[in-house]
């Protein structure tokens, strides 16, 4: 992840391209990636959208934009001082704890609307 982090920064800087890489425009920017992800997948049905369903170039598609993701991601966690790997090993922890097996098991009810 470091060395990630590294390449990206070192990227930006050859570029100049840090003055715009601010929480806010990372964040922007994440998510019009996000948007072009979803658009591969929005007429699809749930059979059509499996891997071993998918065109080769499809996938393909898929795969960059799930790497523009993540980079961006890295990114926005880098000018945040956010250690992805902490905070994703404590998001886990977390969902352990509202998502119980013994209520969440086979059941997709999220945790807050169980009583409804």
């Amino acid at each position: 992840m470091e060395d990630i982090k590294k390449v990206l920064r070192k990227f930006a800087e050859e570029r100049d391209w840090d003055r715009y890489h601010n929480p806010k425009n990372l964040v922007m920017a994440l998510s019009g990636e996000i948007g072009e992800l979803t658009e591969l997948f929005q007429w699809l049905n749930e059979d059509e959208s499996k891997v071993e369903n998918l065109s080769i170039k499809n996938l393909e598609r898929v795969k960059e934009e799930v790497a523009d993701i993540f980079l961006y991601l890295i990114r926005l966690s880098d000018k945040l001082n956010i250690d992805l790997i902490e905070v994703a090993k404590k998001k886990i922890d977390i969902n352990e704890t509202k998502y119980p097996v013994e209520l969440s098991k086979n059941n997709a009810i999220k945790y807050n609307r169980r009583d409804e």
